[in-house]
C-alpha cells in the first residue's frame, strides 16, 4: 500500500481552527500571513497563521494533526477572535461556508445560548423568494452594532443564525468580505445617486472604487423618462494622501488615550535637571562595561534605575485606581515607551527595582527588539504599575505624555544638552534635562508628587547617592 493511499485511509477528526482569545482587552486581529498552503499536512502545535491585535503579531498553531483547509481570509482582512479560519481535517474534507457568505463558524462553545435582538419587518434576504419565506427577522446585538459601524444595509445580508431568520454577527462580516471596495466620497456619491456599487468596476489600487468611477458610470447610464434627484458633491475629492483606519495599535492608542485624558484628574510637575554628573558617570560605566556586557547601558536604563528606588520610597506613586478603591502595589514593573513603524508600545520590565543595570539593560533591549520586529507576548506589554516615556532623541526639550491607565503617573524625559544656567551667581554651561511628572489628581496629590519628583532630580544630579540607596 502507498503512501497515497496511507493517508486517505488514515481517520483524521474534524477539528476547527480559531482565533484564539489573546487578552481580555482583545476583541479583533489583523490576519498577517498564511504559513501553511491549502491543503498541507499539519501537525499539532504547527505554526499555520499570524495574526495581528493592538499590540504585537502572534502565531496560530494547529490544533491537531491532519490536513489544512483553509478560509478565505486573506492579508488585511479583520476577523474578530473566536472566528473560526480553518478546518483540520482529513485530506478530502473542505472549509464549508454557510449561505452566500465568506465568514468562518465561530465555535459553537462561544456562542451565547440565546441571542436577542430587534425584529427587522419586510427585509430582503439574497433574493426574493427567501424573503417572501421570511416575514420577520431577528438582529443580534453584536451583528446590529457592526452593522451600524461599517454602514451596512441588511437588507443586503444573508442570515445564517436561527434556521436562516436571524442575522448574525458573522453573517455581517462575511457580508463586508464580498462587499465592493469603495473610497468614502465614492459611497457618498452613490448613494445620493441611488447607484448600486455591486458590479461596478474600480479603477483604485485593488480594484477600489473611486468617486470618479461612479460618476462615469452616471454618465453611461441611459437618461430615465423621469428625472431622477442626484446629489454629485460639486467639491473637489480632498488633498488627503492616504486614510489610515482607526484599527490596529493606532485605534487602540486612539481609544485609551482619549479615555485617559477623558478620565483622569490630570496635573503636571515640571522639573529642570542638572544632569552633568548624571551624564560623566553613565560614561564612566560605559568606559568600563561595554567589552563585557556587549552594549552600552543607556541614559534611560540608568534613570529607570534611579526612578524604581523612588517608586520603592514612595509607594503612593506606583498605585492603580479600581471602582472604589485606591490600591498600592507590591512589584515595581516599569513600562518603558518604546516607538515603533506600527506606533507606540509599552513593555514591561518587572521587578525593575530588584534587577541589576546590567540585567534591566539586557531585558530592555531584548523587549525593544522584539517590539519593533512584532514578536511581543501579551504578557510582554501588560502589568505595568509605572511608564517611563522619552522625546530626547527627537530633540524636545519638554511635553506631557499621556497617563498610561490604569497607573498612577507617568514621567516624560526631555533630551539632555548643554544650556547656559545661574550658577553661584555666575552664568556657566552645564547638561541640563528637563522632567515631565504627569499624575492622576484621583490618587496623588501635589506636594507628594513633588516629593516624589525631587527625590529623582536629586539622584540624577547626584547619582553617586545611588549606590547607598541601592543598599538600603
Amino acid at each position: 500500500m502507498g503512501a497515497e493511499e496511507n493517508v486517505h485511509t488514515v481517520k483524521y477528526p474534524r477539528k476547527e481552527l480559531y482565533i484564539p482569545k489573546l487578552g481580555q482587552t482583545v476583541e479583533e486581529v489583523t490576519v498577517v500571513n498564511w504559513l501553511v498552503e491549502d491543503g498541507a499536512k499539519v501537525e499539532q502545535g504547527q505554526a499555520i497563521l499570524e495574526v495581528e491585535t493592538d499590540k504585537a503579531v502572534f502565531p496560530v498553531e494547529a490544533s491537531s494533526n491532519g490536513f489544512l483547509h483553509r478560509g478565505p481570509y486573506k492579508e488585511g482582512d479583520v476577523l474578530p477572535v473566536v472566528t473560526t479560519v480553518a478546518i483540520i481535517s482529513g485530506p478530502d474534507d473542505r472549509f464549508e461556508v454557510k449561505g452566500q457568505g465568506t465568514a468562518g463558524l465561530v465555535p459553537q462553545a462561544e456562542q451565547p445560548a440565546v441571542i436577542q435582538g430587534e425584529p427587522v419587518s419586510g427585509v430582503s434576504v439574497g433574493n426574493a423568494s427567501r424573503s417572501a419565506d421570511i416575514g420577520r427577522l431577528i438582529v443580534s446585538p453584536r451583528a446590529r452594532k457592526l452593522a451600524v459601524e461599517k454602514n451596512v444595509d441588511l437588507q443586503r445580508v444573508v442570515p445564517s443564525g436561527g434556521n436562516g431568520v436571524r442575522i448574525v454577527e458573522r453573517d455581517i462580516i462575511a457580508y463586508l468580505s464580498q462587499a465592493p471596495k469603495a473610497s468614502p466620497l465614492a459611497q457618498k456619491v452613490a448613494t445620493g445617486a441611488g447607484i448600486d456599487l455591486e458590479g461596478l468596476k474600480g479603477s483604485g489600487p485593488g480594484g477600489r472604487i473611486m468617486k470618479t468611477d461612479v460618476e462615469q458610470s452616471l454618465r453611461a447610464a441611459p437618461v430615465p423618462t423621469t428625472p431622477v434627484p442626484v446629489q454629485v458633491s460639486p467639491t473637489p475629492e480632498p488633498d488627503v494622501l492616504e486614510r489610515l483606519p482607526l484599527t490596529g495599535v493606532r485605534g487602540i492608542i486612539a481609544e485609551r488615550m482619549g479615555a485617559s485624558v477623558h478620565t483622569t484628574a490630570r496635573v503636571t510637575l515640571v522639573m529642570d535637571v542638572d544632569a552633568t554628573e548624571f551624564v560623566a558617570m553613565r560614561e564612566r560605566i560605559k568606559a568600563r562595561v561595554v567589552d563585557e556586557w556587549g552594549f552600552a547601558p543607556g541614559y534611560n536604563d540608568i534613570l529607570a534605575k534611579i526612578v524604581a528606588a523612588a517608586l520603592r520610597k514612595f509607594p503612593y506613586m506606583n498605585a492603580r485606581l479600581t471602582s472604589d478603591a485606591i490600591e498600592y502595589l507590591r512589584p515595581i514593573n516599569l513600562g518603558m515607551a518604546v516607538d515603533t513603524e506600527r506606533g507606540l508600545l509599552v513593555p514591561v520590565i518587572r521587578n525593575a527595582d530588584q534587577k541589576s543595570l546590567r540585567q534591566f539593560g539586557q531585558e530592555f533591549r531584548d523587549l525593544a527588539d522584539r517590539a519593533r520586529n512584532r514578536k511581543l507576548l501579551p504578557e510582554d506589554l501588560s502589568g505595568g504599575t509605572f511608564t517611563i516615556t522619552s522625546l530626547g532623541a527627537f530633540g524636545v526639550d519638554a511635553f506631557t505624555p499621556v497617563i498610561n491607565l490604569p497607573e498612577a503617573a507617568i514621567l516624560g524625559v526631555g533630551r539632555i544638552a548643554p544650556k547656559v544656567v545661574p550658577r553661584d551667581g555666575q552664568p556657566v554651561i552645564r547638561t541640563m534635562c528637563t522632567l515631565s511628572l504627569v499624575f492622576d489628581h484621583r490618587l496623588v496629590d501635589g506636594a507628594p508628587a513633588a516629593r516624589f519628583l525631587s527625590y529623582i532630580r536629586d539622584l540624577v544630579e547626584e547619582p553617586y547617592l545611588l549606590v547607598s540607596v541601592l543598599q538600603e
